[in-house]
Formats: C-alpha cells, structure tokens, sequence
C-alpha cells in the first residue's frame, strides 16, 4: 500500500460528520499530496481492494486506516 493510499484512508477516517468523499479528496488536493484526478484513482483501487465501499470506510478500511495512523505516529 502506498503511503498516498495510507494517507487517504486516515483522511476518510478522520473526516468531519456531514463531510464527504469528495470534501476529503478536495482538502488532500489543496494540501498537494495528490491532484484530483489521482485522487479519484486512489479511491477507484481502495474500493476494487475492499477498503471503501459506498464512499465509507469498510472494516478492513477502517484496520488499515488505524494501522496508518499507528504508523505515521512515530
């Protein structure tokens, strides 16, 4: 997994009540990780892997997401 992909997730994790897919992807892009376009492919290959599903965090999604955050602590 790559470290955009790690970071994404965090981000969907950590995303505000009432925000959505989209608002995480727009902040990440102004932030410069990645531009739209690769943003929408990140999520593209995070759904075909089972990390999202409906825009939401499935439960694998939400371990990665917390392994992440564990690991971008140190």
């Amino acid at each position: 997994m790559t470290t955009e992909e790690k970071v994404l997730l965090l981000a969907i994790l950590k995303k505000e009540d009432g925000e959505s897919l989209l608002d995480v992807l727009t902040i990440l892009e102004s932030s410069r990780l990645f531009t739209m376009k690769e943003g929408r492919r990140l999520v593209k290959i995070l759904k075909q892997s089972g990390y999202l599903e409906e825009n939401e965090l499935t439960f694998k999604g939400n371990v990665a997401a917390k392994a992440a955050e564990e690991e971008f602590k140190l």
